[in-house]
């Protein structure tokens, strides 16, 4: 599902934030991203969802290689990666109807199919009574909810999340990652980047952990 062959990644200001980098995940496979602040996670999830570009190695996603993809083909890969962020990135001045909505919206969905869609996505994350709401007016777990009800709308394959609990108390980080688990278990690729060591070890899943932008240990590596 998730394969990056010898992946660097260097920024214009000289700045590396991958070097080297091999490893695969599995379809159906949850694993945690993990390492000290500027390691690389949010480079490599980055890199998965085309807001970043590879350097040089190659980075395969769902047996696509994104090196090869031009410009108009980014837009349909990124319908099947879900990605959630630390910080929301939700739309203030938008319910949180229209901002679970938005990624439908751009595909060009019908209305119905848009209603059906976002009520269902609100419903897994215990969020339908809260559709014509601002994002304001709600917690952070409910704000991260809301992004994580974004995330799965357009029903991607791979969901990436950078940092989802970073804000939130140790028990809206346990519901959090119960449904991260949900997805998981009906066959959703789930990748985290945390450096929420507790965390990890809770749920005793495939943990590749990051130091100076190279994988210095992988749980799941193969022999």
């Amino acid at each position: 599902m998730i394969r990056f062959d010898s992946v660097a990644k260097r920024y214009p200001t000289g700045r590396e934030g991958l070097a080297g980098v091999s490893f695969e995940l599995a379809a159906g496979e949850l694993a945690f991203v993990t390492g000290h602040s500027g390691a690389g996670k949010s480079t490599m999830l980055k890199l998965i969802g085309l807001l970043e570009r590879a350097t040089r190695g190659q980075v395969w996603v769902n047996g696509r290689n994104l090196n090869k993809l031009n410009a108009r083909d980014v837009p349909y890969h990124r319908r099947e990666v879900g990605m959630i962020f630390q910080d929301h990135r939700l739309l203030h001045d938008r319910t949180v109807f229209d901002n679970v909505a938005l990624p439908l919206v751009v595909s060009g969905l019908g209305h119905q199919e848009i209603q059906r869609r976002v009520r269902a996505a609100l419903d897994k994350v215990s969020l339908l009574g809260k559709e014509r709401s601002f994002p304001i007016g709600l917690s952070g777990g409910e704000q991260q909810r809301v992004g994580i009800a974004r995330a799965l709308v357009s029903k991607p394959p791979v969901l990436l999340a950078d940092e989802p609990t970073g804000n939130l108390d140790p028990e809206l980080s346990r519901e959090i990652m119960q449904l991260f688990l949900q997805f998981n278990q009906v066959g959703v690729t789930v990748l985290i980047a945390t450096h929420d060591v507790a965390l990890i070890e809770r749920f005793g899943r495939r943990t590749i952990q990051l130091r100076d932008g190279r994988i210095s240990h992988d749980t799941g590596a193969r022999a």
